[in-house]
C-alpha cells in the first residue's frame, strides 16, 4: 500500500498545482508539394493531449510553456518544431517515408517505429490481416530475426534471435498474457492475432518496462478492447477465411460505437479445422525391431495426426474518454480445443500390455491421441489522467486479472490440468524535468501456478515480483539519448515433495510413498537492469542507433523445480535445484545464480526516397545461461534411472536445466526498393549464432538462418505479392541433435478491392508453400514428426463499415 500512497500523493500534488495556458500556437501542415496534410497529429512533445489538422491542414493548440511541437502522420517522417511559449504561427512541411510508420505502444514514450532506439517491427492493418495465422509464432516467423518454436500449427511461439520461452515476454496491451506457453512448447499462447489492431516485436532486452522475463525481447499484441479515443459512430468489421490444407474455417467480427464520451467495443472469433496435410515424409522409427524380424521399410505419412483446432473467443470493453480522464474495463473469454501431435504414453504396465495383446490391439492402439482444452477469463482495467502541468504530464494505471486453465484430455478423461491465476498492476507517471522527458513506474505481478496429473512435472508455485523503473530521454540536436533502470524483487514459493525425487526400483515405490516428505521451498532474487542508448538522425530520413543493456533474470519455477516426465517432448526433465548422485535424484537448490545478459545493438536505417533499409547487428553475452543438457541417464516408470547401456524400450532421456556462460550474435536486415509507384521489391534475412563460451559448443534448437525476397505489385483495385524464403541447412548443433536440411518456401497473395458503397470490402486469396516443399523446423521439439504444412489455399472476404 505504501507505493499506492506515493502515487496518490503525486496525483493530488499535480491536481492542485497551478498552471495556466501561456500561448496559442496556430499553423498548417503541408507536404513537399505544398498540399495540405489532413489528419496529421500535433502535440507538445511529452504531452498526451493532441489535435488533428483539418481539411486545409490547419491546426490550433494551447501550450503552457516553451518546448517542441511533435507533428506526425502515417507514412511521413515526424517533424519537431521548437516553440517559445508565446503566441506564434508555424508552417510544417512533412517528408514522405519509403516504409510504413506507426506509433509503438510498447515504447511507452509515444515513439513511432522510426524513432525507436531498439530494433522493432510492427504488423498492422491489411498487412497484419494477410499474415495472421492461428498462432503468434506462425504469424511473425517471416520477420527478420523472428522464428517459431513450432509444435504443430496450433502451438507455436515466437523465437527472437535464438531466444524463446521465458526470455520472450508476450503481452496484451502491455500486460502479461499469463498462459502456460513458457512451461512447455506444446502449450499454445492465448493471444489471438485476428482481433489485434497491431502486433509489435521489440528485439533485444526490454526488461525495464516489462520485467526480467523480457531478456530476449517483447511481443506486444495491441487491441482496442478498451477504447482510448472517442468513437462517434457505429463502425465494424467482419471476415471469413477458408484454408484448404486443414479444412479450416475462420470467422471474425468487430463492432464499436460511442456517444458523449462513452465508448463500447465487441469482437469475437470462431475457428475450426482438421489435421493438416503435408508433403509425403518418413515417420521416425518409434520402437526397436524384435529379434528375428526382417527390416521393414520406413512408414510414410502425408498429414500430421492430432493437429485439429476448435476455438472461440469473445471480448467486451467499454470506456469513458474525457478531456483529462480516461477510464475503461474489458473482459475476454477464450475456449479452445486443440490436438497435441506426437503425444505418446511411454510407461504402460504389464497388465495393460497383456490386455492389449489378448484383444489383438497393436502397439499404436494404446498410444492414445491427446488433446488440450484451454480456457481463459481475462479482465483488464485502465485509467489515465492527463494534466496541464509543467512537470507531471500523465498518470496512468493498468491492471489485469487472468484465470487460465489448460486441461489435457486422454481417452475422454481429464489427464493433467495446468492452471495459472495472475494478478498484475502497472502504475506510471510521465513527466518532464527540465529538458528530460521520461516515465517512472511501479510494476506488481503475482502468479499462482498449479499442475495436477501425469504430466505435472513442475510442482505448484506462487511467484511474486515488485519493481520500480525509470526511463528518461533527452535531445541534443540531432541525437536523442535514452537512459533507463529497473530494480525488481522476485520471489518463488513452492511445496516440494521429496518422495518424487528418488526413483530407484518399482519394489521400493510403496516405501517411498509412505516416506513422502514435503518441504516449503522459497527463493528470493533481486534483479537489476540498466540500459543506455542513442539514435542519431544524421540526415533527413537516415539514422544510426546504438544501445547497451545489462539485464538480470531469475529462473522460472519450471527451470528451477521441474522433476518428472514431460510426455510432449518425450523427455524426463529436471530443474536447476536437483543433482544426480549414484542413480538417485536429490533436491539441493544451492547457489542458484541469476542469468545475466549484456547486450549490444547497432542499427543503420534509411527510410526516405525510393531506396530504404534497416540493418541490425547484435551481440549478447550471457552469464549463467539456463538451458537443458542431456545427462546421459534414461528413465522409465519400472526401473527408474538407468545408464545408456542398460536402457529399456520405453525409457526417456533425462534432460536437466544447467547454467553456463553463452554468447549469441548475428544480424538481421530488411532492404526495399520502390521500382515504380506500383512496384516494390524487398530483400530480408537473418543469421544467429549461439554458443557456450567455455567449450564453444552450440546451443540446442537454434533456428536456421534465412534469406528471402518479396515482390509487391499494385494495379487498379488489385494488390499482388510473391514471397520466396530460403531456410538454410542447420548443422551448428549439439551432440544430441540431428542436422536439419534446408528448404525454400514460396508464398503468393492477391487482394481485390470491391466497391460496395459504404462497406469497404476485399476479396483475397493466399497460396502458401506453392511448390509443396517438404520442410522441417530445426527449433521444434518434434521436427521429424511434424513437418511444415503442404500447399495451402486461403480464400476469404473481409469488410469494414
Amino acid at each position: 500500500m505504501k507505493q499506492f500512497s506515493i502515487i496518490s500523493s503525486a496525483v493530488a500534488a499535480a491536481l492542485f498545482s497551478q498552471s495556466s495556458i501561456a500561448a496559442v500556437i496556430t499553423g498548417q501542415v503541408v507536404d513537399k508539394n505544398q498540399q495540405p496534410v489532413v489528419n496529421a497529429q500535433v502535440h507538445v512533445h511529452g504531452k498526451s493531449q493532441a489535435v488533428m489538422t483539418d481539411a486545409q491542414g490547419e491546426f490550433k493548440i494551447d501550450v503552457d510553456s516553451k518546448g517542441q511541437l511533435h507533428v506526425s502522420k502515417d507514412n511521413f517522417i515526424d517533424k519537431r518544431v521548437d516553440i517559445n511559449g508565446d503566441d506564434q504561427s508555424v508552417v510544417v512541411t512533412l517528408t514522405p517515408t519509403s516504409v510504413e510508420t506507426v506509433v509503438v505502444y510498447a515504447s511507452a514514450l509515444h515513439k513511432n517505429s522510426l524513432e525507436m532506439i531498439s530494433p522493432v517491427n510492427v504488423l498492422s492493418g491489411d498487412n497484419l490481416k494477410n499474415k495472421a495465422k492461428p498462432t503468434l509464432g506462425e504469424t511473425l516467423k517471416g520477420l527478420p530475426g523472428v522464428n517459431a518454436s513450432y509444435f504443430g500449427p496450433v502451438s507455436s511461439s515466437p523465437i527472437i534471435r535464438g531466444l524463446d520461452g521465458p526470455r520472450v515476454k508476450i503481452t496484451q496491451n502491455g500486460l502479461d498474457s499469463s498462459d502456460a506457453s513458457r512451461i512447455g512448447p506444446d502449450h499454445a499462447t492465448s493471444n489471438d492475432s485476428l482481433a489485434a489492431e497491431q502486433i509489435e516485436v521489440l528485439r533485444g532486452p526490454a526488461t525495464l518496462l516489462y520485467g526480467s522475463g523480457a531478456i530476449g525481447g517483447v511481443v506486444n499484441v495491441v487491441d482496442n478492447r478498451i477504447p482510448t479515443d472517442n468513437i462517434e459512430t457505429l463502425t465494424g468489421a467482419a471476415q471469413y477465411t477458408h484454408d484448404t490444407v486443414s479444412n479450416t474455417n475462420t470467422y471474425a467480427a468487430k463492432l464499436e460505437t460511442g456517444n458523449n464520451g462513452f465508448n463500447f467495443h465487441f469482437d469475437g472469433t470462431k475457428r475450426t479445422g482438421d489435421d493438416y496435410k503435408t508433403p509425403t515424409f518418413e515417420l521416425p522409427e518409434e520402437h526397436e525391431e524384435h529379434e528375428g524380424e526382417e527390416h521393414a521399410e520406413h512408414e510414410t505419412a502425408n498429414s500430421v495426426e492430432n493437429t485439429f483446432i476448435d476455438s472461440q473467443t469473445v471480448n467486451f470493453g467499454t470506456s469513458y474518454v474525457g478531456e483529462h480522464l480516461t477510464l475503461g474495463v474489458s473482459y475476454g473469454r477464450i475456449e479452445t480445443d486443440y490436438g497435441i501431435p506426437a503425444h505418446e504414453h511411454h510407461g504402460h504396465d504389464h497388465e495393460e500390455e497383456a490386455e492389449h495383446e489378448e484383444t489383438g490391439h497393436s502397439e499404436e492402439a494404446h498410444e492414445e491421441s491427446v488433446f488440450a482444452q484451454l480456457e481463459q477469463d481475462r479482465w483488464q482495467g485502465y485509467m489515465s489522467y492527463a494534466l496541464h502541468n509543467n512537470w507531471i504530464e500523465n498518470i496512468s494505471l493498468r491492471v489485469g486479472y487472468t484465470d487460465y486453465k489448460h486441461a489435457e484430455i486422454e481417452d475422454g478423461e481429464v489427464g493433467t490440468v495446468f492452471s495459472n491465476k495472475t494478478t498484475e498492476a502497472r502504475a506510471t507517471v510521465e513527466h518532464k524535468l527540465g529538458l528530460w522527458h521520461g516515465m517512472a513506474g511501479y510494476h506488481y505481478t503475482e502468479s499462482d501456478y498449479d499442475a495436477d496429473g501425469e504430466e505435472a512435472f513442475t510442482p505448484a508455485s506462487v511467484t511474486k515480483s515488485n519493481a520500480l523503473f525509470l526511463l528518461e530521454e533527452k535531445q541534443f540536436g540531432d541525437v536523442t539519448v535514452e537512459l533507463g533502470a529497473r530494480i525488481e524483487d522476485y520471489q518463488i514459493d513452492s511445496a516440494v515433495t521429496l518422495a518424487e525425487h528418488h526413483h530407484d526400483h518399482a519394489e521400493e515405490a510403496h516405501d517411498e510413498e509412505e516416506e513422502a516428505e514435503t518441504i516449503n521451498y522459497s527463493a528470493d532474487f533481486t534483479n537489476l537492469s540498466l540500459s543506455a542508448g542513442a539514435i542519431w538522425q544524421y540526415q533527413e530520413g537516415q539514422s544510426v542507433a546504438l544501445s547497451v543493456s545489462h539485464s538480470e533474470r531469475a529462473p522460472l519455477s519450471a527451470e528451477l523445480l521441474s522433476n518428472g516426465v514431460h510426455i510432449a517432448t518425450g523427455t524426463y526433465e529436471l530443474g536447476l535445484g536437483y543433482h544426480i548422485e549414484e542413480g538417485e535424484i536429490h533436491f539441493e537448490p544451492e547457489d542458484i545464480k541469476q542469468e545475466t545478459a549484456t547486450n549490444f545493438d547497432l542499427s543503420f536505417r534509411r527510410f526516405i526516397g525510393d531506396f530504404g533499409y534497416t540493418i541490425n547487428f547484435f551481440y549478447n553475452d550471457i552469464e549463467n545461461f539456463y538451458y537443458q543438457q542431456n545427462t546421459g541417464y534414461f528413465f522409465d516408470e519400472e526401473h527408474g534411472l538407468e545408464m545408456a547401456e542398460e536402457v529399456h524400450d520405453d525409457a526417456m532421456a533425462v534432460y536437466q536445466f544447467t547454467s553456463k556462460d553463452a554468447k549469441l550474435y548475428g544480424l538481421e536486415f530488411d532492404v526495399h526498393y520502390q521500382v515504380s509507384p506500383s512496384t516494390l521489391v524487398k530483400v530480408f534475412g537473418d543469421s544467429t549464432t549461439a554458443k557456450l563460451k567455455d567449450d564453444n559448443n552450440y546451443l540446442p534448437r537454434i533456428p536456421a538462418n534465412k534469406l528471402g525476397s518479396e515482390l509487391q505489385y499494385t494495379v487498379s483495385d488489385w494488390q499482388f505479392s510473391l514471397t520466396g524464403t530460403h531456410y538454410f541447412e542447420q548443422s551448428d548443433i549439439t551432440a544430441y541433435e540431428t542436422k536439419t536440411e534446408g528448404y525454400t518456401l514460396f508464398d503468393a497473395s492477391a487482394n481485390y478491392q470491391l466497391d460496395l458503397g459504404p462497406v469497404d470490402t476485399q476479396l483475397y486469396i493466399n497460396v502458401d508453400n506453392i511448390t509443396d516443399e517438404l520442410g522441417f523446423v530445426h527449433s521444434s521439439f518434434i521436427k521429424e514428426k511434424a513437418p511444415l504444412p503442404g500447399r495451402n489455399f486461403s480464400l476469404g472476404i473481409r469488410g469494414y463499415f
